[in-house]
């Protein structure tokens, strides 16, 4: 693991692709029956990319103040949106864009020092040598229940078909990797339909860090992933090790004009917090208009979340995951040094902010956005047995921030909760 990765926190996630021509699910909505694959195949021939302007991406996403992005470099549907020399299904030669998309982001995001990943769907259902085998070599009883974009619907497994097409993504990979100067990240996509022997692994790992052994590797891997990566609900608890949340600003990964149903800013704000408050990062999802345009929705809450992310960045960058929620009814995190403590203060307190089992006398408390100090008191505590007393921070709605609060509490040594029977805790 690459030590920008979990110093990151923000990521901008961008799904584009054919499936924005009709503004319907990427892949799926053929996948699954809803329209005829023909029917979604077709939106080929109006993906123009007509004002798509990376240097225009690229800004906003600085501006959101992620530190790293992943586009859309192929997904299930198996159109890719650059100059791949191992398949015409490619929006150079089958689409009016004909342009490297994938040329044009990466050049725009590495001039800004944004860390640069790559989304790539191992599976393909356009390819015909992807549907020659089954998931673990397993031949279903029933073969009406297969699906015929994934497994070979007359139950005859071909294996040399099978080799073809992991041969097909190891060079599209190659390319991927060689060919857009360091890719920092690959995001995969797809692994749960085969095994990971079908996958070829642990070699097919190996095979990438041969062309780039710094790159960091999402968990969509059967197991030999780098970081975990849960999907759409925030966890409840820490998962183990890195980790990053991927969500959407609607419910739609891909642009589909239709989907009104925006989480608001204050939201997604609440959300981040809650990531970096376990020690994760959050890739935030935008999907671009078939043209390249981002709904003025999607634009907005990037540019709102930039906003908060720089007012309090102290309180993001350079922090580790904060104390437990039992200590404080909110998120938090933790300077490197650990003397000092942000507090997410989410809703307007009515009188105070409470704060249980701290350990440390308090040097300082203010208000990150303004600068405002504020008092605190201290009740109970059974000093002889080292048990701490409840801290109540005296604050009020007039010393919040439109959004999300942060307070800032400063020690003069190492941050100590209790940890019960006298024990204190440095970490969690």
């Amino acid at each position: 693991m690459q030590p920008w990765f979990e110093n990151a926190k923000l990521g901008i996630f961008i799904h584009y692709g054919i499936y924005a021509v009709d503004g319907v699910a990427e892949s799926w909505s053929f996948y699954n029956g809803h329209i005829p694959y023909e029917q979604y195949m077709k939106q080929l021939d109006g993906f123009t990319a007509s004002k798509f302007d990376a240097e225009a991406w690229a800004d906003l996403i600085e501006k959101s103040g992620a530190k790293y992005a992943v586009l859309t470099t192929k997904h299930h549907d198996g159109v890719a949106l650059w100059d791949t020399k191992y398949s015409d299904l490619n929006v150079i030669q089958k689409t009016p864009a004909k342009r490297d998309i994938v040329k044009e982001y990466a050049e725009a995001i590495q001039k800004r020092g944004i860390h640069l990943g790559m989304y790539y769907s191992l599976i393909d259902w356009s390819h015909p040598d992807y549907s020659s085998v089954y998931e673990g070599g397993k031949v279903p009883e029933d073969l009406s229940t297969a699906n015929r974009f994934s497994s070979p619907q007359d139950g005859i497994q071909d294996e040399e078909r099978w080799q073809k097409f992991l041969e097909f993504n190891n060079n599209q990979l190659r390319e991927i990797l060689t060919n857009y100067g360091k890719v920092d990240l690959l995001w995969f996509d797809g692994d749960w339909e085969r095994s990971a022997e079908q996958w070829n692994l642990p070699a097919f790992k190996e095979y990438l860090h041969t062309l780039n052994p710094d790159i960091i590797i999402n968990s969509r891997l059967q197991g030999h992933g780098d970081y975990k990566t849960p999907e759409q609900g925030i966890p409840i608890t820490r998962p183990e090790g890195p980790w990053e949340f991927c969500t959407t600003i609607n419910t739609s990964w891909g642009y589909v004009p239709t989907d009104n149903k925006y989480k608001s800013l204050n939201q997604i704000i609440r959300m981040f917090c809650d990531c970096i408050s376990m020690g994760g990062n959050m890739l935030l999802d935008i999907g671009p208009r078939e043209d390249g345009t981002i709904d003025k929705r999607q634009e907005d809450i990037l540019l709102g979340l930039g906003d908060w992310i720089r007012t309090h960045e102290e309180a993001v960058f350079g922090t580790e995951e904060g104390i437990m929620t039992r200590y404080y009814l909110g998120g938090s995190t933790v300077s490197k040094d650990r003397k000092t403590l942000y507090l997410f203060v989410y809703d307007d307190p009515k009188e105070n902010v409470c704060l249980k089992g701290l350990c440390n006398p308090i040097k300082k408390i203010t208000v990150l956005h303004s600068g405002k100090e504020l008092s605190h008191e201290i009740h109970g505590g059974v000093p002889w047995f080292n048990i701490p007393g409840t801290t109540w921070i005296h604050m009020t709605p007039e010393d919040t921030h439109e959004q999300v609060t942060v307070l800032k509490l400063e020690f003069d040594e190492e941050l100590e909760m209790y940890g019960g029977s006298g024990a204190v805790v440095t970490h969690n």
